[in-house]
């Protein structure tokens, strides 16, 4: 066990050497494979905070349950008792009376709503189904709504399902458009590390000869070479998770500022350390990907 440890060592240690003998290459490999990470890493954070901001939307996850005029407050208990079932905790009522005061607080709506004979709006619910949030499907709002709209004494059922399956549909084919790039540049990022383990097998060719000479295995001679490949990718996606905190940091100014002249709230979200470690961990496995086929092919050329 330990001679094998030794063995890892000792291949890693060569592979930091011979990353360190050539800090040009070494650097232009890094930011290549750092810009092919940062692409699809940057999207994906964008996307996930467009979905948040829709779904944190005024009304982009409620379902609005209107009653009767007539509705007793016996009747109204009963849909609150129902509501209880189906979403337990994640609706609340709004009487009649504070609607119409609501209503007052319009500027514009005061004398309106003074010469109304009486409160012409209905007692109702805002329900936010906790099984819906934040990922809600636009199919499941709409069996919400069927389900509701057939209870006694309930009038009218509102739903903006058109805009939700219209931003539903936009971030599912930006995911899909995000995956097929992520895939692309995976592919660069191997080809990438190929080439420069190619060209590393290449310029070690007589001491490759030398070493198998004297008994050396494949594996022993391949063993630095992956290493090399799964440093260059991991040292890539810790540069990738750093052009991404720049890129956030540079735009959360204008974001914000932007937010703010409609109103709203919206901050770009940050990577977090499981995704930083994702980051990491996917270049490195990439470029042991790219290791391991280079060396292979590479190899076959001494026998």
């Amino acid at each position: 066990m330990n001679s094998w440890l030794a063995q890892h060592q000792a291949a890693c240690g060569r592979a930091v050497r011979r990353l360190l003998a050539a800090p040009l290459n070494t650097l232009l490999s890094l930011l290549v494979i750092g810009i092919a990470l940062t692409i699809p890493a940057f999207g994906y954070l964008v996307l996930d905070s467009l979905r948040q901001l829709g779904h944190g939307a005024a009304g982009a996850q409620q379902v609005s349950v209107f009653m009767q005029l007539d509705a007793s407050r016996k009747e109204v208990a009963e849909i609150e008792a129902r509501l209880q079932a189906v979403a337990p905790a994640r609706w609340r009522f709004v009487p009649r009376d504070e609607a119409l005061a609501r209503l007052k607080g319009n500027e514009g709506m005061v004398e309106i709503v003074a010469s109304l004979p009486r409160n012409p709006l209905p007692d109702a619910f805002v329900v936010e189904p906790p099984s819906l949030a934040p990922d809600a499907a636009p199919e499941a709002l709409e069996v919400l709504k069927k389900e509701i709209s057939g209870w006694p004494k309930v009038e009218h059922v509102q739903l903006d399902s058109a805009w939700v399956r219209r931003f539903d549909a936009f971030i599912r084919i930006g995911r899909l458009a995000l995956g097929m790039l992520a895939a692309v540049f995976a592919a660069g990022l191997i080809a990438v590390t190929f080439n420069t383990i190619r060209l590393q097998v290449l310029g070690h060719a007589a001491e490759i000869e030398v070493a198998r000479m004297i008994g050396a295995t494949d594996t022993f001679i391949s063993r630095p070479f992956h290493y090399f490949g799964a440093l260059q990718g991991a040292a890539g996606g810790l540069l990738a998770a750093l052009l991404v905190a720049l890129g956030l940091a540079l735009l959360a100014g204008p974001v914000g500022e932007l937010a703010a002249l409609y109103g709203a709230q919206f901050a770009l979200r940050t990577l977090g350390l499981a995704e930083v470690a994702a980051l990491v961990g996917c270049g490195g496995l990439l470029g042991w990907l790219g290791g391991q086929l280079s060396v292979r092919l590479s190899l076959r050329q001494f026998d």
